[in-house]
This record gives structure tokens, sequence and C-alpha cells, in this order.
């Protein structure tokens, strides 16, 4: 299939039946997420237990994520995804019989959450490092990536605005229902791709040394330890935008679950067009200068967002804040899959979901609990501060970090430029 530059991923069959069915998928993720947290609020009128909704959801991230790399490393990477995609099918019918019969409470919610995120742990790497197999080699895996983060965040972007709608017109009820149908398309989409598994490592190794492995590639190489360090850093001080979005959404905009839906589709808008921007790139040099200044972008728009009392300019700070956020994650993540070893992809990807969703929950929880005391505003202001200091700590460090990526970068044959 003949196609420009820029879409070029899509010239692999494989690759196009699993965007479709990851697309409607992520959109029915989105409108069941976005009623969780519309009806966590509503129960408890309560920024702690937002906080707690989006700790369960992500906490696992940080405690599982490692571990999962590992085993995806030795399976078939289809073979997980149609297990964690059945499983989280199951966990959004249960919320659903919870909620249509109204027996649902906040604790249902917060350890539906917890399940859905311990799947999530799995899936997420899986999902990273199918792409190579779904592409078929190096060549076109970076914009495979960028269309993926896209797609993902293209369904923040919509899945929150109607989700919103939905809720305001038919209740928390529909959220889940059409969540639940949604995870048809994948698991259909995973059953007609065409893939050859890439071989797994050699398994005499025991799961601490393979563990082992993946985290001395990651941290002890000034480049990817650097990145990863400022992707913790940014994810923990932007975070809190998301998860107190309820409070500024009613309390602040004095809105509905449709402001919340357009607060949170915001920031999808500003992060799908972060990722368009890498999508039009023709390599990945230059990345490492892009995440410094997009995280530095991200803070500064939260920090200012804690303090707008126009929900107009709220809206415009919130689509900054998504862009400097995806810019950073998404940049990251391709100079990542792309330098890596392919018997750690599994293992470096869960580092990476580690660094960008599983310390965010730390984020949201302290977030939570410092809005009781000192106000939600101050809270996100303090955490758009943290995502600003790292970004200039490690701009400060970038020429020895660019000394030390550019054999990797010639050895891959990757094209030099100018500005790296």
């Amino acid at each position: 299939m003949n196609l420009p530059r820029t879409l070029r991923a899509f010239r692999h069959r494989s690759f196009r039946i699993f965007f479709l069915g990851q697309g409607v998928s992520q959109f029915g993720t989105w409108l069941q997420l976005i009623a969780t947290s519309w009806l966590v609020y509503r129960l408890t009128g309560s920024t702690l237990w937002l906080g707690l909704a989006g700790f369960a959801l992500q906490i696992p991230f940080l405690v599982l994520a490692p571990m999962a790399g590992v085993w995806v490393d030795r399976l078939s990477k289809r073979t997980v995804l149609r297990t964690t995609n059945s499983v989280a099918l199951a966990q959004s019918l249960a919320m659903l019989a919870l909620v249509a019969s109204g027996q649902i409470q906040p604790w249902h919610l917060i350890a539906g959450n917890l399940v859905l995120g311990i799947v999530n742990a799995f899936d997420s790497p899986a999902r990273q490092s199918f792409l190579i197999e779904l592409v078929e080699g190096r060549e076109d895996l970076p914009n495979a990536i960028a269309f993926q983060s896209m797609l993902m965040n293209g369904a923040r972007f919509v899945g929150p605005m109607v989700g919103g709608a939905v809720i305001a017109l038919g209740g928390e009820v529909w959220g889940f229902g059409l969540n639940s149908a949604s995870y048809v398309a994948i698991l259909a989409a995973l059953a007609a791709v065409q893939v050859q598994p890439r071989a797994p490592e050699s398994t005499h190794q025991g799961w601490l040394s393979q563990l082992a492995a993946g985290f001395r590639w990651a941290y002890g190489f000034l480049p990817s330890r650097s990145v990863l360090l400022l992707l913790a850093a940014v994810s923990v001080g932007t975070q809190p935008l998301q998860a107190l979005a309820p409070f500024f959404a009613r309390d602040v905009f004095g809105g509905t679950s449709q402001t919340l839906g357009w607060m949170i589709g915001a920031g999808g808008v500003g992060a799908v067009s972060g990722m368009l921007f890498l999508a039009l790139r023709p390599t990945v040099r230059g990345l490492l200068t892009v995440i410094g200044w997009a995280g530095a972008t991200a803070g500064i728009a939260v920090i200012a967002f804690a303090w707008c009392p126009w929900f107009w300019a709220a809206l415009a700070l919130t689509y900054v804040a998504g862009m400097g956020m995806m810019l950073t994650a998404g940049s990251i993540n391709t100079i990542l899959q792309t330098i890596v070893e392919d018997r750690l992809r599994a293992r470096v990807a869960a580092l990476y979901i580690m660094s960008f969703l599983g310390v965010s929950p730390l984020g949201a929880l302290a977030a939570g609990w410092a809005a009781l005391y000192v106000g939600a505003p101050a809270a996100l202001a303090v955490g758009g501060a943290l995502a600003l200091c790292a970004s200039l700590a490690y701009l400060a460090r970038l020429p020895a970090i660019r000394r030390e990526i550019r054999p990797v970068y010639e050895r891959l044959g990757i094209s030099p430029r100018a500005d790296q």
C-alpha cells in the first residue's frame, strides 16, 4: 500500500486492524473512567476520595509493571493482550451490574479501579512491545508509536466530552454499559491480526535476573536514566490536574459532568496535537530537546490553571498542559523503543509505564490529601512547580545526554540533525 511517509505505519494490515479495534476500546474506557470519577465525587463530595480513585487505578503500574514486563517478555504478546482485555471486560460488566442495580458504593468504585489497574499493568507493556510485530520491524516503529499515542489521547479527548453528555442525559450506567460493549472490538482485532511473534529471551535466567537486566539497561545509561527520572517528576506534578478536575469543574466553575468532560477533553486535544507533531517528524533526532521544553511548558500551564478563575482560559491551559505532558511522554517512549534491544523490549516498556503512569497516583493521592488543608489550587500549583523544576534540571544536563546517545544513534543508522 502506497501511503505518505507520515502514515507509513498504516501500510501494515495488522497495524490498521489493531489500531481500529484499540480505538473503539479506548473510547469506551474513557466513558467508564469519566463515569467513575463523577460518580465517586457525587457519592462522597470529597477530593480525598477522588485522589483514592486515581491512586487505586494507577498504583499497580508502580508495584507490578516491572515484574509484568519480565512476564510479557517470556510470552506471546497477543495471548497476553487477549487475556488482559477479557479480564477488563469482566470487570466492566461487574461494575455495570452494581451501578444498574443501585447497589454501588464508593468502595466498589475504588476496588473496581484497583482491578482495572492490575490488568493494565500487564496490558500496557504488552501493547507497547506488540507494535514492532504489527509493523514488522524498527523502520516504521516510531510512526506506529506516535499514532498509537495519538489514538489513545484522541479517545481521551472524545471520550470525556461524550461521556459527560451521556452521564448528564442518561446517568453513569451508560458509561459502564458502552465500555463493556467496546471490548468486543479489541478482542475481534486481536483475533484478526496476523503477526510473526518475536522469539522471547531464553528463560534459563531467573525472574530476578531478568528483572535486574531491564533495570540495568534503563538506569545504567545516562540518557535513558535522565528521561525516565524526568518523566516520573512531570507525571507526579501534572497528574493532579486530572485527579482534581471534578473539584474545579463543580466548585470553581459551577459546572456539571459536561464541564468535567470538556476540561479533560481539552487536555486530550492538547495531547493529540503533541502526538501529531511527533508523527510528522521523520527521525527521533532532536527529541531530547523537545522533552525538556515540553515538560517545562506543562509545569507552567498547571501552575497557571491552579489560579485561573475563567473557564475558557482554564480550558486553554488544560490544552497546553496536555500537549506538554504527552510531548514529554511520547518523545521518551519513541526514543526508548527505538534504541532498546528486542529481548528487553517489554521490560523497558514496563519501566517507562512505571515512570509515566505508575508514579502518577502518588501525585494524585498527595494532591487529594493536601487539598484538604491548603486547598486544591495550592496543591495543584506545587505539582506544577515540581514538573517545571525537574525540566529545568534536565535541560541543564542536556549536552552530556546528547554526547552519550550520539554513538547509539549512529550505530542504528539514524540520520543526524543539526539540533542533536
